[in-house]
């Protein structure tokens, strides 16, 4: 069989995560339009008869303006180390932009294979793409390059069947019934997280996070109580909403999503606490599975 690991690199909002999540068939990471939505580094592993690769999600590299910004890009860029190839996600709808020069740069220090995908092609015009990958191919000589729309499935195949030529290992890492290499746990959370950004809009920043206090089966159903943490009043008033309206909403929304997940009933418990300056503490750093090296 063949294998590999494949990191998946851009800056914020490009689409990375659905992606990986259409790539996957499953949904894996959490989607939302708030740039910097992905804060951890998911796997989502990908399976096929004789090939299995490991998509390594990232989160969106930034101009960062706090202490967990900049653990986070370290994060991105570590994930560069030891893969096959690197998938380098662009928004090709948009102008090339210094945040792209960027990762460019740091992509051109690694020997590892750069596959360029240029993304959202179904929001502009065939002579556009054209006129995109001139304008890369220019800055690099990349090792494919592939023009693709991961929200509709667009050129995706595509993907699969170039990385194929990129896989060096021939070892079934995961088992095939594995899509993530994170817990049941980590997936609720995330879930949580997602529908409080989808339903607050602008109002809530995306370096909110959520934890789960506690969860127990019983026969019929999962009790499920999760924290969401802010780091200030105003945004605990606004997720919790006039008269409980707002969070109620969210745990309706992310009950139906985690039944979906666990396939049982559940009961779901959200409470939402203020700790001052969380992003900078090492505790937090550490829930959210960074450290502070």
């Amino acid at each position: 069989m063949k294998s590999g690991f494949v990191a998946v690199i851009g800056r914020p909002n490009v689409g990375k995560s659905t992606l990986i999540n259409n790539l996957i068939n499953s949904k894996v990471a959490i989607v939302s339009d708030k740039p910097g939505t992905t804060k951890h580094q998911i796997h989502g592993i990908y399976h096929q008869e004789d090939l299995q690769i490991v998509f390594v999600d990232t989160p969106g590299i930034h101009k960062p303006k706090h202490k967990l910004g900049e653990v986070i890009n370290k994060a991105a860029y570590q994930s560069l180390n030891d893969v096959d190839a690197v998938l380098f996600l662009v928004d090709a709808s948009s102008e090339l932009g210094a945040g792209d020069l960027r990762i460019l740069e740091k992509l051109k220090q690694k020997e590892t294979p750069i596959i360029l995908l240029l993304n959202k092609i179904d929001k502009i015009k065939k002579e556009q793409i054209l006129n995109k990958i001139d304008e890369y191919q220019a800055l690099h000589q990349f090792a494919e390059i592939i023009p693709i729309s991961g929200l509709k499935n667009d050129n995706t195949n595509t993907i699969i069947e170039v990385l194929k030529n990129y896989l060096t290992d021939n070892i079934e890492y995961y088992p095939k019934e594995q899509i993530t290499n994170r817990s049941k746990e980590f997936m609720i959370q995330e879930i949580v997280r997602e529908k409080v950004l989808e339903l607050t809009e602008e109002e809530v920043p995306h370096a909110i996070t959520c934890s789960i206090e506690s969860m127990r089966e019983t026969k019929n159903k999962f009790h499920i109580t999760a924290l969401i943490i802010v780091d200030r009043q105003s945004l605990k008033k606004i997720i919790i909403g006039s008269k409980g309206n707002m969070i109620k909403k969210i745990g309706t929304l992310a009950r139906q999503e985690i039944e979906v997940l666990l396939n049982k009933k559940i009961f779901l418990e959200l409470h939402v606490k203020v700790i001052k300056k969380w992003r900078e503490k090492e505790s937090v750093l550490q829930e959210l599975g960074y450290g502070s090296k």
